[in-house]
């Protein structure tokens, strides 16, 4: 697995402290007179006589890295370091089978790569609250809540936003508010849930560092021999990166399961959970069988942090990110006709199940020629298959975006189904969809017979095509093929000049 590689041409600066301000804005004064300015946290930490090492910051630099060596013996954490961490590995055992976290190094110019954080630090630090005055040992993340640990994803937000209320007209301090808001974001995340599930039954169990990093990490501890792994003996405070998104995003995008519902947006790179509170509506899991016919988009309004994990494609490992909303930050709304939308598509569902035979029929007719869709639409009258129904849903994935379709159909002349394809017809060219996610748009030149075209397309593969076996590309009049992509107006872009501008057939192919 890679690791973040840290940049030695940098110039880096290695000073002795003169004085110190910890008052706003925290600086220290170095020995060649020069002013560095701190956080007022790590100023703390910073005293006469240390010596600080830090890079000079480059015009893109962004987050400092500051390596902080104490004047005064001690012990193992005479070493304090702040740098930008990017992923953080899964718990792993070391040789005396102990838990640690590999966290890897963005933009490090010190020679540092990596920081092992040992679980026990993640413990302390993320899943534990201090102890108050009017007890004894440390109250547990559902005791800030005042909820008992079977409480469910809807029941936990309730809790949360009732407790919040509490807090804010009492007019507690910061501190409470930050723990009870710190206490939500670990149990209102699934697997953090079932993380700090596993530690209240056993304390030694491996400890998940939240939301899997990247942010700003201070820690005590001390450099490896070579000085390129940093051993963290205490974290002493982390700053995840946070961004304000507010978007709409498809309700067919999500996941749905009996007491919460997964949702991912692959073109924003966005994946978060949402609840019935969240959503003011219950749902359970035979919503996924006909979410695909819902044409509902529900507001979505979050403060999000960046993720991700290592995944091994074509023989490498690939960081894979993306971002997920912090539970507590979540605002999700519907459309005030969403009610309608969902009879709409449960009718058709059923509508869909109840004539099944029939469809079956049809669908059977389509593996072995390509049919108009006004000359499905009588087949399905023959059939006695109701007049509203629509033909183009026999094809359709749950996974696809409406848009592609839309986008087409209204230039398209006349409409065919083929298979699991839409071949339309336009003014200038043929354009084939296939409706569902990740999929290319085919575009062709205009034929001069439309017949003709389809009796021969209809017997040539994707990969007949794409390879010109035959000479297939070639008498199709294969003009490119646009992919679905992440961001739905550039393929439109890319698709309109396909279909209004002659290509060059042999640059289509990539010959």
């Amino acid at each position: 697995m890679a690791l973040a590689s840290f940049s030695p041409s940098i110039p880096v600066c290695r000073e002795r402290v003169v004085s110190v301000q910890r008052q706003e804005p925290a600086a220290c004064v170095l020995a060649n007179q020069t002013r560095l300015l701190l956080s007022r946290f790590l100023a703390k930490f910073v005293a006469v006589g240390d010596e600080v090492a830090f890079p000079i910051p480059a015009p893109d630099a962004v987050g400092p890295e500051i390596l902080v060596t104490k004047n005064a013996a001690s012990g193992p954490s005479r070493y304090i370091y702040q740098t930008p961490i990017g992923y953080v590995s899964r718990p792993k055992q070391d040789k005396r089978n102990q838990y640690f976290v590999s966290a890897e190094v963005q933009r490090g110019s010190l020679g540092i790569a990596k920081i092992f954080l040992p679980c026990e630090n993640l413990r302390e630090y993320f899943y534990r609250l201090p102890r108050t005055a009017d007890r004894v040992g440390h109250p547990t993340l559902y005791e800030v809540l005042r909820i008992p640990a079977s409480t469910s994803p809807s029941e936990l937000r309730v809790a949360f936003r009732l407790r919040d209320l509490e807090l804010k007209s009492a007019r507690v301090s910061h501190s409470q508010r930050v723990a009870l808001e710190r206490a939500f974001n670990i149990v209102g995340q699934p697997e953090l849930r079932a993380c700090y599930d596993a530690l209240l039954a056993d304390s030694e169990a491996p400890a998940m560092f939240p939301y899997g990093g990247f942010g700003s990490l201070l820690v005590a501890g001390e450099p490896s021999r070579d000085g390129q792994t940093f051993f963290a003996r205490r974290i002493l405070a982390f700053s995840p990166e946070l961004r304000r998104r507010r978007f709409h995003v498809p309700l067919r995008r999500c996941d749905f399961y009996d007491d919460r519902a997964l949702c991912r947006d692959a073109r924003r790179k966005l994946e978060f959970w949402i609840d019935p509170a969240a959503l003011h509506t219950f749902w359970d899991r035979t919503w996924n069988q006909w979410k695909h016919l819902l044409a509902t988009k529900i507001d979505v309004d979050g403060t999000f942090v960046q993720t991700g994990k290592y995944r091994k494609r074509r023989g490498e490992w690939e960081l894979v990110s993306w971002e997920t909303a912090l539970p507590s930050r979540l605002e999700v709304k519907l459309p005030a006709d969403y009610q309608q939308q969902l009879d709409v598509a449960r009718t058709s569902h059923h509508r869909f199940g109840q004539y099944s035979q029939a469809l079956d029929q049809i669908r059977l007719h389509l593996e072995h020629r390509a049919v108009e869709k006004a000359e499905l639409e009588r087949m399905c009258s023959i059939l006695r298959l109701p007049g509203d129904l629509d033909v183009a849903q026999i094809s359709w994935r749950a996974d696809y975006d409406p848009f592609f379709y839309r986008q087409i159909s209204r230039r398209a002349r006349r409409i065919y189904l083929f298979r699991d394809e839409y071949i339309f017809d336009v003014e200038k060219a043929v354009v084939v969809e296939t409706p569902q996610l990740g999929h290319a748009t085919y575009v062709f030149a205009k034929p001069r017979n439309m017949d003709s075209f389809l009796a021969l397309y209809t017997k040539i593969t994707k990969d007949d095509i794409r390879r010109n076996r035959n000479n297939a590309a070639e008498r199709l009049g294969f003009l490119g093929r646009v992919i679905h992509g992440t961001n739905p107006r550039v393929w439109l872009r890319e698709v309109r000049q396909c279909v209004g501008e002659g290509i060059d057939f042999e640059v289509a192919i990539g010959v």
